[in-house]
């Protein structure tokens, strides 16, 4: 990756959650394989995996992200909701993964369902950028400020989840949450 490049994997299958992480991580760690690999680990005696798509095509579940970052010496914070983002302290974060509400189509017909996606966020050369795999490029969101807005905005949803994605000795001391009100 040359400087002012940023990593974008885009959509395939419903492989959402390896292209969350690799984005995230800004490089291709993560097939379909190394995933179905750490979904066999995580459920060694199911014949139906609990942890992916009964037919084969991704659809990972958070414990397959929580276990592919533990690969990586990284840890995955539950972020809660009740909490105002403004009180993470955004440089003890490597990267944010959401899980949002995302509609299903097929071709330009929009269909009345729902499906949940996973997608990245992730500071690159100063700018925090949308790396949804679903977008045709990475997305420029901006700085401090315009992040809080863009995760706020997000997590406004229902049921819009966050990890937060952070290095274990990070995730063991809570330094990634700001000391002064830390449920402000």
């Amino acid at each position: 990756m040359s400087e002012g490049e940023v990593f974008h994997e885009k959509q395939r299958l419903e492989l959402c959650a390896i292209h969350a992480l690799n984005n995230v991580l800004q490089e291709r760690v993560f097939t379909k394989e190394t995933a179905d690999d750490i979904c066999k680990r995580l459920a060694p005696q199911c014949v139906v995996n609990p942890h992916r798509s009964v037919l084969g095509t991704g659809n990972y579940d958070v414990n397959v992200i929580m276990a592919a970052l533990q690969s990586r010496e990284l840890a995955a914070v539950w972020w809660d909701k009740r909490r105002t983002v403004e009180s993470l302290c955004t440089s003890k974060v490597q990267g944010f993964i959401l899980n949002v509400p995302s509609r299903v189509s097929l071709g330009i017909v929009s269909l009345p369902l729902r499906r949940r996606h996973w997608l990245a966020v992730r500071q690159v050369n100063g700018q925090y950028y949308n790396l949804d795999s679903k977008l045709k490029s990475p997305v420029c969101i901006g700085g401090d400020a315009e992040l809080r807005a863009f995760l706020s905005e997000q997590l406004s949803q229902d049921v819009a989840e966050m990890l937060l994605v952070v290095r274990r000795e990070v995730e063991e001391d809570g330094s990634w949450l700001n000391s002064e009100n830390p449920m402000k």
